[in-house]
């Protein structure tokens, strides 16, 4: 079995500003001789300074890795006084200054093979979502519907020909979750293998959830659905939450 690599500090590149709400910063070092290679789409595990001396863990996606750094994507819900201590972070930290990072996870692929396929997300999924898009063979097909906050949002995402891009503008992340729901189940349902991979807020993530179980009849092979966060909670509460919801759903 293999041992879980220690957390390693890892120094701040570069950061900058990818679009208004979606904010990079690259992470290398010394450490990056000892780090897998090709992780992106995988994740690790962020160690914040919190109160007290402990720290405060997130979970983030690597949307890319080179030879020299890690590049991590925050999505801005909120100014750094009111988004959380991820948000705050990415949005004060400087270069030259060190944090601590646990990982990496694995990736969460699209499976092979696949007719059609549906991928779904909010901001926080959109690395992991761009990663997906850009693995995918060229003749792929597939409708990808990604929420952000504003036009201003969107990014240039390399993709396959046959996969069409939806983006769906909520200026008010993790409310109005039946707006997602809804759009999703007004894309034309293709025959065939279907594929689908979905991460957003936790209530949106149960409202697709039912409709692709459910109403759809997608099994385990089939799809992919996770909360990546959850409206009002810190991660440690959504992972209590996630945990207890992940015990009572249905199919």
């Amino acid at each position: 079995m293999n041992k879980r690599p220690e957390p390693k500090r890892f120094e701040v590149i570069s950061t900058a500003q990818i679009t208004p709400n979606m904010r990079r910063v690259s992470l290398g070092g010394p450490a990056m001789a000892e780090f897998p290679l090709q992780q992106d789409g995988g994740y690790v595990k962020l160690m914040l300074p919190g109160p007290d001396e402990k720290p405060l863990v997130r979970t983030y996606t690597i949307r890319r890795q080179t030879a020299d750094a890690l590049d991590i994507d925050f999505a801005l819900h909120g100014d750094h006084s009111s988004g959380g201590p991820a948000v705050s972070w990415a949005q004060t930290v400087k270069p030259g200054e060190t944090i601590t990072v646990g990982g990496p996870g694995p990736a969460k692929p699209l499976a092979p093979g696949a007719n059609w396929y549906l991928v779904l997300g909010d901001m926080t999924a959109l690395p992991a979502i761009a990663v997906n898009l850009e693995a995918l063979p060229a003749d792929a097909v597939g409708d990808a519907v990604i929420e952000i906050q504003s036009e201003a949002d969107r990014q240039d995402l390399p993709h396959p020909d046959g996969v069409t891009l939806h983006w769906l503008i909520n200026p008010e992340p993790g409310h109005h979750p039946q707006k997602f729901e809804t759009f999703v189940r007004a894309l034309p349902w293709r025959t065939g293998r279907v594929y689908a991979w979905c991460a957003a807020e936790f209530e949106t993530m149960r409202r697709v959830r039912a409709y692709l179980r459910q109403e759809r009849g997608l099994g385990p092979d089939q799809l992919y659905i996770s909360s990546y966060w959850k409206q009002g909670l810190g991660e440690d509460q959504h992972r209590v939450v996630k945990r207890a919801d992940a015990e009572t759903a249905v199919g």
